[in-house]
């Protein structure tokens, strides 16, 4: 009698919560870890992008692609969000996600970056060394995201560029096609002006290379000195200190 007394107590004292439960008929209640909303993931990659994305022209809109539901993260207080090498604010792209505390996990999200603005193309047919003017240039309307780089969505962009190439009606202009029109050339005698609070200085020199509106170019002035400014219409230099 002594044994199976002393026997029952070592099964009182032994007994683990899911035996001693199962045998009273009683379901154990468990300390459960709380699951990160995956929804949230998704807004806070939507808002990151859109941070990223401030300042392009037009219209930007974000869709990040749904978290799959089956997917499980701990809860986290403070994520980091991040554009992985090679990606950007761009069209289709991917952002990682991180969390280092309490819990450490990272995933990517994949997202779609649309940015509705106006761009160029061509009104008429333009002929090669054509120089642009506004008569030349139209406007449509869609996702920049999704056209080549280099287009232009602005006429001051264009206007006053030669034609590389002869393009068709309609075609989308892109920087590769055009090219400056030099208002200073290479040898060609031009005049340095500098004015300031109080002074007002020019001198003559002879251009180094070749230079587009509002572009840098060297100038070898008379003493020898190489003196570099910015170049304008009529053959003027315009050197800031």
């Amino acid at each position: 009698m002594k044994l199976k007394q002393y026997a029952g107590k070592l099964v009182a004292a032994f007994c683990s919560l899911t035996l001693c439960s199962s045998l009273l008929g009683v379901t154990p209640v468990y300390a459960q870890t709380a699951s990160q909303d995956l929804t949230l993931i998704r807004q806070k990659v939507e808002d990151f992008l859109l941070a990223q994305s401030a300042g392009y022209p037009g219209k930007v809109s974000v869709s990040a692609v749904a978290i799959d539901s089956r997917l499980k993260l701990a809860d986290c207080a403070s994520m980091q969000m991040f554009l992985p090498h090679g990606s950007r604010a761009w069209g289709r792209t991917s952002v990682g996600v991180r969390c280092n505390a309490p819990s450490v996990w990272t995933v990517y999200v994949q997202a779609n970056v649309q940015v509705m603005a106006d761009y160029l193309i061509a009104a008429a047919p333009l002929v090669q060394g054509h120089i642009i003017t506004e008569r030349d240039l139209a406007t449509n309307r869609g996702d920049l995201a999704k056209l080549p780089p280099g287009i232009f969505t602005d006429s001051t962009q264009a206007v006053g560029m030669r034609v590389g190439l002869s393009l068709s009606a309609g075609t989308v202009l892109r920087q590769e096609m055009l090219r400056i029109t030099p208002v200073v050339q290479q040898g060609q005698k031009v005049i340095l002006s500098s004015a300031g609070r109080g002074f007002s200085i020019s001198a003559e020199g002879t251009a180094l290379g070749n230079a587009g509106e509002g572009q840098r170019v060297k100038v070898k002035v008379a003493n020898g000195q190489v003196v570099s400014g910015l170049a304008r219409q009529g053959g003027q230099i315009e050197v800031v200190f």
